[in-house]
């Protein structure tokens, strides 16, 4: 079965490089970019399906060596270490080749909240919306600001993948700190929730002009103070749903209302999936639920500079490097425990 899968990963590879080559594939932008997107998205497989073929080679070279000349320490062990490592590719092969979320390149919308914690909450949600924008840098994406208001942070992640790096950042995200404003020095446990919402094209959601209520007001800043003279804020109520999106941080009208269509979409999407495929876990209240302490996904203490994602059960003490967006350990280990457990899912349902 794995000589086969082999075969079928080296054949496709073979043939996305010629593709990657030739002209009339080069002459199209969009055909060029989907190309390129498949060559990058089966090249680590490509790469350890080499491997698997030296690692074979190796094999066949020990087991022809030891029925030539007889029994042979050195060649003994060279043979249990390349079956070793052919059980070991094989299983990285299966795990590479596992189906992706359909998702996972697109762009994305998060939305980060003060949860349980009072104003401790929102100054988190704020540290949060640092952490991750910093981490899409870091990643050579793009974030894009797109409103900030009383302890919520709205923005977009722009480039290939995005949705495959921030989708596990979606839950409650749990601090444990002294807060500035402490006198006593007692420690303060506090919540902020983050949704990320896979961002909808035109062709994913269909929004009819007539399900929505616009409704522009003044933006205001700390303290209820109008920020602007104009009725810039925009309100867009979408009947159907009773989804309520607000923007409010560009002096123009234009622009919030564009955003606030954005995110509108990007929420309908989701809760279509989300209905679509509960299995995947994709409803924005799964992830986001109520801020309450006891729902967590990550846990952040800075006495102990510790980090601990609850979801796989795994502790770093390096807080002060994931709070500059150092994130790369997390994602890969999530990502590596969603690929095993599509592929258990797989082989259950086949």
């Amino acid at each position: 079965m794995i000589e086969e899968l082999v075969k079928q990963i080296e054949s496709r590879f073979q043939e996305l490089e010629a593709q990657m080559s030739d002209a009339e594939v080069i002459a199209d932008r969009e055909r060029y970019a989907e190309v390129g997107r498949a060559y990058r998205q089966l090249e680590p497989a490509a790469k350890l399906a080499e491997q698997w073929r030296h690692a074979r080679d190796d094999e066949g070279g020990a087991e022809e060596l030891l029925a030539e000349g007889g029994e042979d320490a050195e060649l003994r062990e060279e043979l249990a270490s390349a079956r070793e490592r052919i059980e070991q590719l094989e299983e990285e092969i299966r795990l590479a080749m596992v189906e992706r979320d359909p998702n996972d390149d697109k762009n994305v919308i998060i939305e980060i909240q003060g949860g349980a914690g009072g104003e401790e909450a929102s100054l988190w949600a704020g540290d949060l919306y640092r952490m991750l924008t910093r981490y899409a840098e870091r990643r050579g994406l793009q974030p894009e600001p797109m409103d900030a208001a009383d302890g919520k942070y709205t923005f977009a992640v722009k480039g290939d993948g995005a949705y495959s790096v921030f989708k596990f950042e979606g839950g409650t995200h749990r601090v444990q700190r002294v807060p500035q404003t402490e006198s006593q020095g007692r420690i303060h446990t506090s919540t902020a929730t983050v949704a990320v919402l896979p961002e909808a094209e035109d062709v994913d959601v269909q929004v009819s002009p007539g399900d929505l209520q616009i409704d522009v007001y003044r933006s205001s800043g700390p303290g209820g103070q109008s920020v602007n003279t104009t009725d810039s804020a925009v309100r867009i109520t979408h009947r159907p749903s009773g989804i309520v999106v607000s923007m409010q941080d560009e002096k123009s009208q234009l622009q919030n209302r564009e955003r606030a269509l954005r995110v509108l979409r990007a929420r309908l999407y989701e809760r279509a999936l989300a209905e679509q495929q509960a299995e995947l876990a994709a409803d924005r209240r799964s992830q986001v639920g109520t801020g309450d302490r006891a729902e967590k996904i990550r846990t952040y203490n800075y006495g102990e500079r510790r980090v601990t994602d609850h979801r796989i059960k795994l502790t770093t003490h390096n807080l002060d490097q994931v709070l500059e967006g150092d994130l790369d350990d997390l994602t890969d280990a999530l990502q590596s425990d969603e690929k095993r457990r599509r592929l258990e899912a797989a082989g259950a349902g086949g």
